[in-house]
């Protein structure tokens, strides 16, 4: 239960979000950091790291860059070793990076089956292990993990990225058993956004009138859109909040709209 008179104060906290630098992990990093929080920014481009650490510095917070690609082993466990030998600690382990090719059946390969479960459920598994059994033992922490509503309304062409999302959404679960009580272990189920990579569609005349007709809310989310949701699960108001699974996407859960959207960080 909480007692803090601000219970979305992150000041002291260390937050570490992969896929950082862009889309909705550069949105929760910008709203982490606006709340004291040092902010661990971990993706494959180490400059846009970078980039996302000084815009963390111009808010008066701290953060450090951590070029890693999450679908290595290797550098899921550097990016561990990295981040405590830096800031000692961590609190919040935001798992966001992922990786959503359209893949065809016929057309996939086994290279991309294999980078596609790798990115998406291979690096989150191993970075909650590491972090979450750390937290275990020390003061605790919250896990939080970014997945999509093509985990629960698939399309041929997403199978492999629907079925690793929604092996993510298992191991939420899984997860919040294995690390309570002192690690707190949730999930967000995003839906459509705007993000760099998902303009190609999602601010297209023809999207955008779909989304009028279909979604309740009428459009595709903002990054920052999902930021409230995060700070939410790492703080103390959640503070009996584990094993769930939110999902955030303008309500184009609909029965009336039967297409998935997916969003690339």
């Amino acid at each position: 239960m909480t007692t803090a008179a601000n219970p979305y104060d992150f000041s002291g906290k260390v937050v570490v979000i992969t896929g950082g630098s862009r889309g909705i992990g550069h949105g929760m990093a910008l709203a982490f950091a606006r709340a004291g929080a040092r902010v661990a920014v971990a993706s494959r481009k180490l400059a846009a790291c970078e980039a996302t650490v000084r815009e963390i510095e111009a808010l008066g917070s701290e953060g450090s860059a951590h070029g890693i690609h999450v679908g290595k082993w290797e550098d899921c466990n550097r990016l561990f070793e990295e981040v405590y030998r830096r800031w000692g600690r961590a609190d919040v382990l935001i798992n966001n990076a992922g990786l959503s090719p359209l893949a065809p059946p016929l057309e996939t390969t086994e290279d991309l089956f294999d980078k596609i479960i790798a990115v998406n459920l291979k690096g989150p598994y191993r970075l909650s292990v590491l972090f979450g059994s750390r937290m275990a033992a020390e003061d605790g922490g919250s896990i939080i993990n970014i997945s999509s509503t093509a985990s629960v309304r698939p399309s041929a062409e997403m199978a492999i990225y629907g079925a690793a999302k929604n092996g993510l959404n298992l191991l939420t679960q899984t997860f919040a058993q294995e690390y309570g009580p002192k690690v707190r272990v949730n999930c967000i189920m995003c839906g459509p956004f705007h993000t760099d990579i998902s303009k190609g569609w999602s601010r297209t005349p023809e999207y955008t009138q779909r989304a009028k007709e279909t979604f309740p809310l009428q459009r595709a989310g903002e990054p920052e859109e999902v930021a409230g949701a995060a700070m939410y699960f790492a703080s103390p108001a959640a503070s009996f909040t584990t094993g769930a699974i939110l999902t955030i996407d303008g309500g184009s859960s609909n029965p009336k709209s039967q297409t998935t959207y997916v969003d690339r960080d």
